[in-house]
């Protein structure tokens, strides 16, 4: 009898084996089907767990709040950029020339041999000085720059922004064109008299006088930059060589590239069309510190704003901890019915991946929404809340691009993964003795 009954408890053994072994060989793929209905019911608010959903919803918002404003953010401070080197750039040209060995007389034939150049847009030679303005209603500083009525149409930031007046005939009589601010300032409107005072007047025996005369206010602009449209005044170059005392010559020769950003492999060329000695300068040189800074500042707040999803994520691993230790006496059970330790990392990989995926996309379609309609909203929302005179630009500029929105979602989907791993690392680990002992 008793070597019977070993004999079955051998066989009962070797059963109980056999079964295991063949459960093992029957083993699901990774990711199956039951794993994301499980990690979905795990995500479902209950009685009990009520509270790890609540986590759950809060973390899916908070990695949304973070994508949403870092592409915010970063679109503003591009278009912020693009907008004021398009618009400095536009009004200051590409590249300047100044002479070295002998005055600029002959800048006549010199724009016309820098303008054959290709790569090469336009050309404006001009007269800059500095000057004081004045009127009945105040005064201010200026920079007084003088072109060719022929050459203006080159500038669009100036001759695409005329508010009112007109800058026909500007040639033929004694008139000057105004920034808006500036205008608004003095108080002055087109056809008023505005004074123009320099020191550089006349040579005398007894020195240079200042020079003093009063012009008609023939056009005014509005470049859309509040230091320009606070300080810029524009004059005949004939005018304005007779107001600086120049003898026929210009200060400076401006150019204008068809890019920009070409500036590095057009200065070859124009010094070899110029023909003669010249010290060539552009944007990027006058422009560098204040550029740089934005670029510094861009970065800066790009690592600032993602501290955001990286607290999300930290509550995306609060919750699973909760959730493994609510969870206990079910993976308990699971692992008895045949579950594997990776089946049950797997489910908790599931959770956090839902979550960082959810909250993505939201933030994903919240910030490009936003930054889409970013001057309605601030037309309606915030009418008063953006001081040109502060920041320089009338309206917030926004460009979103695309590389950076694609850094940004994946950097926000790697992160959620990583705050998963550790619970469910933790899970998959779990005793299941222990956890239905004491679950």
């Amino acid at each position: 009898m008793a070597l019977a009954l070993g004999k079955a408890g051998v066989s009962l053994r070797g059963i109980l084996t056999r079964l295991k072994n063949a459960r093992a060989s029957a083993s699901t793929p990774p990711f199956a089907g039951f794993e994301w209905i499980i990690a979905g019911r795990y995500l479902r608010a209950r009685r009990r767990g009520g509270g790890v959903s609540v986590v759950a919803l809060f973390s899916v918002l908070g990695i949304a709040v973070g994508v949403a404003t870092l592409i915010i953010v970063l679109s503003v401070m591009n278009g912020f950029r693009t907008e004021l080197r398009s618009k400095i750039i536009g009004l200051n040209g590409h590249v300047f020339a100044a002479p070295i060995d002998r005055l600029f007389t002959d800048y006549v034939d010199l724009s016309d041999r820098l303008e054959k150049v290709a790569g090469v847009r336009a050309v404006v030679p001009m007269v800059q000085g500095q000057a004081f303005a004045s009127s009945p209603y105040g005064g201010s500083g200026v920079l007084v720059r003088g072109v060719r009525e022929s050459d203006l149409p080159k500038i669009p930031a100036v001759s695409g922004a005329i508010k009112s007046g007109t800058l026909e005939g500007f040639d033929d009589g004694q008139g000057v064109a105004l920034g808006k601010r500036l205008a608004d300032a003095l108080g002055l409107q087109a056809g008023d008299q505005v004074t123009l005072s320099t020191p550089k007047g006349a040579s005398t025996p007894f020195g240079t006088a200042p020079r003093t005369k009063s012009y008609t206010v023939k056009a005014i602009f509005e470049i859309g930059v509040t230091d320009f449209d606070t300080t810029m005044a524009f004059m005949p170059l004939t005018e304005a060589q007779a107001f600086f005392n120049r003898d026929g010559d210009v200060s400076v020769i401006e150019i204008y590239l068809d890019n920009a950003d070409a500036v590095g492999e057009m200065r070859e060329p124009l010094e070899m069309a110029a023909e003669r000695p010249v010290l060539l300068t552009d944007w990027r040189q006058t422009n560098r510190t204040f550029f740089g800074a934005l670029e510094v500042e861009r970065n800066v707040m790009f690592l600032i704003l993602n501290l955001i999803v990286i607290v999300a994520t930290l509550n995306i691993i609060s919750g699973l901890i909760l959730l493994v230790r609510d969870k206990s006496s079910d993976i308990a059970i699971l692992r008895t019915m045949g579950a594997t330790p990776g089946t049950i990392m797997r489910v908790f990989l599931i959770n956090g991946a839902l979550i960082g995926l959810v909250g993505t996309a939201i933030g994903l379609i919240g910030g490009v929404l936003f930054t889409l309609n970013i001057k309605p909203i601030q037309r309606t929302l915030f009418p008063t809340a953006w001081d040109p005179t502060v920041r320089f630009l009338a309206e917030i500029p926004a460009e979103m691009n695309t590389s950076e929105v694609v850094i940004i979602v994946i950097t926000s989907v790697l992160l959620s993964l990583a705050a998963t791993l550790y619970p469910s690392w933790r899970a998959a680990r779990l005793d299941p003795v222990q956890a239905l002992r004491y679950g």
